[in-house]
């Protein structure tokens, strides 16, 4: 607990000495940054590292002699220099950067996609001398994420990703075969483009509920295709979350509810024809049962009459 307190204070005080960063308790601070799980390094504010680790030196192949005293525009493209460049712009004016994305060429020839994270040291008069950088190996997660985009790509229902104001950022095959869009005609779209005003509303009210619960199940969409028809489908969303944790947008699956309420239609219809033709029989019956009736007066009768006819007969004799 007193270490960690020794570093902080210490490392908040760097100096510069003959052009590069000395810190104050810098044997604290080499330690911090030699174990880092990460790898970090130190550099100008020109982008030449002055100071890196053994994982930074594991990532690129190299040893610590061949990173040193190098600028890092050695391990990235022309292009990522120049946004680098403008990303330490953006740390002398913000005092840090984030999620910065670079592509690092080791020294085998690999290509090696890496996250950087990176904030401001600043002298004992304030000014800003240089960057410490942290930078993440993001093979296993860009891995992870083509797998995402192939199961996305390859789920049979129409699936989406949005972010929180109902921007559609990305959609299967499903999607654009279910809504008859071009997919240009449906990324960066909104939502709303495609439903109803009071449903964008209760839309975005799913969305709430993503983001407060985690999930939402069975909205009730009827988005508009290209052609004009309107599709009933249902709606489950789950929370799109990043590397931090906080929710970002939702992946939504829309489900086809044409089918399942024709048949619904269908039931209803035939529930209908029931309900007329035992309507239809108890009418009949009505009929049948007061012929059978009247039949049943009627012989009474026809006996009451035999009688009557043999008593006056009897009476004759």
């Amino acid at each position: 607990m007193v270490t960690r307190a020794k570093v902080s204070a210490q490392t908040r005080s760097p100096e510069v000495r003959g052009g590069a960063i000395s810190w104050q308790g810098s044997l604290d601070a080499d330690i911090v940054i030699a174990n880092a799980p990460d790898p970090v390094f130190v550099s100008d504010l020109e982008g030449k590292i002055l100071q890196a680790n053994d994982a930074l030196s594991r990532l690129l192949g190299l040893r610590q002699d061949e990173v040193l005293e190098q600028s890092l525009a050695r391990f990235i493209s022309s292009e990522e220099t120049r946004e680098f460049t403008a990303a330490l712009r953006q740390v002398v004016e913000r005092g840090a950067m984030r999620n910065v994305v670079l592509n690092l060429r080791s020294a085998s020839g690999d290509v090696i996609p890496a996250s950087l994270n990176a904030s401001a040291p600043r002298g004992l008069d304030g000014r800003v001398i240089g960057v410490i950088g942290i930078l993440r190996d993001t093979r296993e997660l860009d891995k992870a994420r083509a797998y995402a985009e192939s199961l996305i790509r390859n789920a049979p229902d129409t699936v989406f990703v949005s972010d929180l104001e109902g921007k559609i950022l990305q959609a299967n095959d499903a999607a654009f075969a279910l809504l008859g869009f071009r997919p240009d005609e449906l990324i960066e779209q909104s939502l709303s483009g495609i439903i109803s005003p009071e449903e964008t509303r209760a839309f975005l009210a799913a969305l709430r509920e993503v983001v407060e619960r985690g999930v939402t199940r069975n909205a009730r969409l009827n988005p508009r295709s290209a052609s004009g028809e309107v599709i009933p489908t249902a709606l489950n969303a789950s929370a799109l979350r990043d590397g931090e944790g906080n929710v970002i947008g939702a992946i939504g699956i829309l489900r086809d509810m044409r089918e399942y309420e024709q048949v619904v239609r269908d039931l209803e219809k035939s529930k209908s024809e029931l309900q007329e033709k035992i309507l239809d029989l108890e009418k009949f019956e009505e009929v049948v049962v007061g012929r059978e009736l009247k039949m049943i007066a009627l012989e009474k009768e026809l006996e009451t009459l035999r009688k009557e006819v043999a008593r006056l007969a009897v009476g004759r004799i």
